[in-house]
């Protein structure tokens, strides 16, 4: 009998696809991103069975500790790094992740460079957008968007996309259309939009990747606090 998260993975993407059939433009293709932080193997290894391989993390330290055994027993998979970025773990994201969905920083986009650079592989970016404007929230201003783009570029990273968290409290929907003029705007093609409670909203807006956890894996388990 199949785990309830392989039920649940089943039923998303099959909202997925309804979702996409009912938008007037979707993106070419919407790919689900599995968000799988603090879950553990034991968890993830039944949707890792049916097939699916792009998934989530949002700390570099806790992806280190469970990715390396399941991508030796899986192949293909893709993790993306969807949580903020400190510029001293850069190193370890370089190495660990094929796509960090969280530049933010000229800074970060040094760090970035140099370790591309010494460990010949490079992962996808995107431009990590506080399209709220929340003090709490990482991400870069919509107006500066421009300018880390072109920063960025000029140091031949290879950014793809743009990726936005909306406010809990707000409709999501203007803040994906934000996120899609302002790719528009910059020649990107790619955007991070939409979770578990808002994903067939983004798609509307065209999404090229959804982060979905809870409604897959359901509720987080909580992580110890650290002492």
């Amino acid at each position: 009998m199949p785990s309830d998260s392989v039920t649940a993975f089943h039923d998303i993407v099959a909202r997925i696809a309804a979702a996409r059939k009912k938008a007037v433009a979707p993106a070419p293709s919407t790919t689900l991103v599995a968000v799988t932080k603090t879950h553990d193997a034991d968890t993830i290894r039944p949707v890792l069975d049916v097939g699916h391989r792009v998934f989530g993390e949002n700390r570099v330290q806790e992806a280190k500790g469970k990715w390396p055994a399941l991508r030796a027993a899986y192949p293909g998979i893709e993790l993306h790094l969807i949580g903020p970025l400190q510029s001293n773990k850069a190193k370890e994201a370089v190495a660990l992740f094929d796509a960090i969905e969280t530049l933010d920083r000229p800074r970060l986009a040094d760090a970035l460079k140099d370790e591309i650079e010494k460990a010949g592989r490079a992962p996808k970016l995107f431009v990590q957008v506080n399209t709220g404007e929340e003090e709490q929230k990482a991400g870069v201003a919509p107006r500066d968007v421009a300018a880390l783009v072109s920063y960025a570029r000029g140091l031949n990273l290879p950014v793809v996309g743009l990726m936005c968290i909306p406010p809990v409290e707000m409709a999501p929907g203007p803040h994906f259309a934000l996120l899609q003029k302002l790719a528009r705007e910059n020649g990107l093609d790619q955007l991070s939009m939409g979770m578990s409670s808002d994903f067939e909203s983004a798609i509307k807006f065209g999404a090229t990747h959804v982060r979905v956890g809870s409604a897959i894996f359901g509720a987080r388990p909580r992580l110890p606090s650290a002492h």
